[in-house]
């Protein structure tokens, strides 16, 4: 077998005449120069821990679809905001599985005052007052057909399910939230929201807008979670953004800013990096990425088979967020992550 040699060109350039001397890797050889220009850092101010609460005593049930995740009641709720809490977590974003037995066709259980939501917000912010908790007041989880809004002759009812979100954010308030985020990507919620705050005395209740929602197939162990994954007739696609659109994705987030949102969310996340990049760069709000069910059971199941190293790959996604503009990052890896950082 003839074996060819590669000949130098004459007078070929040296690697410093082809780079004019400036050699990129030398801030890479060292991990203390790799440290001190490192541009994005991951911190535990950073993270929101979405959690699922659940009626009964001591019960932790885990979800099948999420490994590590749980639905809890609310006693085991407290506990666990209390370790977050201890992590420097600083806030929770609290959601309900529903018996079905109180799930209707308008989601009229999302109304009650001492629904497991509320309760949950009273418990939590009776033991851990410093910690943030933010309510969604989408009708989905009290609904029988696992829409966000109420069913009327098979549409989604946009301005009854506006009153009704608007209601229940009120409701979510007194009982203590401080952020109110609701994730049903109705036309005008956001405007209709603060007005009822305020008209209600929670002047200094938040809203982070669910701004870009998009019809994602990455929110299956999620609705495992909530128990509306076999309740949804349909699809979400007359109500939440088209995965293509960007442009869109834009209008929505400036239409809810319009209407008084103090923060944006992009959800799903790691999808949809160019839509985080995006807004910061348009609106320079404070802007939230939802790691979502799907992209966290993703690395779950691939660590757990030894496919890729997950707690490396659970680092690197979440520092892509803050990469993208994140200013934090609601994230079912949380209390890990901020056990690892406080380590």
């Amino acid at each position: 077998m003839n074996r060819f040699t590669p000949t130098k060109p004459a007078g070929a350039r040296s690697v410093d005449d082809v780079t004019g001397s400036r050699r990129l890797r030398r801030m890479r050889k060292a991990d203390w120069s790799r440290r001190l220009v490192q541009e994005n850092r991951l911190t535990v101010d950073d993270l929101i821990w979405p959690i699922f609460v659940v009626e009964g005593k001591n019960v932790r049930e885990p979800i099948a679809a999420m490994p590590g995740v749980f639905r809890l009641s609310i006693d085991l709720a407290v506990r666990e905001a209390e370790r977050a809490a201890k992590l420097g977590i600083p806030a929770l974003a609290t959601f309900p599985n529903v018996d079905l037995a109180l799930r209707d066709q308008t989601g009229s259980h999302i109304l009650d005052p001492d629904n497991v939501i509320n309760r949950a917000t009273r418990a939590i912010k009776d033991a851990v007052p410093e910690i943030g908790i933010i309510t969604d007041a989408a009708l989905d989880p009290f609904t029988s057909h696992g829409h966000d809004g109420i069913l009327r002759d098979g549409i989604i009812v946009n301005d009854e399910t506006v009153d009704q979100v608007a209601a229940a954010a009120v409701i979510q308030a007194a009982a203590g939230a401080d952020i109110i985020a609701p994730s049903d990507m109705m036309d005008g919620r956001i405007g209709a929201i603060r007005d009822a705050l305020d008209a209600n005395g929670f002047q200094d209740v938040a809203i982070m807008s669910y701004a870009t929602k998009f019809a994602s197939a990455f929110y299956g162990p999620y609705r495992e979670a909530v128990g509306t994954a076999g309740l949804l007739k349909g699809d979400k696609k007359t109500y939440y953004i088209d995965h293509a659109n960007s442009d869109e994705a834009v209008r929505e987030a400036e239409q809810d800013i319009a209407e008084g949102a103090d923060m944006l969310m992009v959800k799903p996340g790691l999808p949809y990096l160019d839509i985080i990049r995006r807004l910061k760069d348009e609106f320079q709000m404070p802007t939230f990425a939802y790691q979502v069910s799907g992209e966290y059971s993703m690395i779950k199941a691939a660590g757990a088979n030894g496919w890729i190293d997950g707690e490396k790959a659970m680092l690197e996604s979440l520092l892509a967020f803050k990469r993208a503009g994140c200013d934090g990052i609601l994230t079912y890896f949380a209390p890990e992550v901020a056990t690892m950082l406080k380590g």
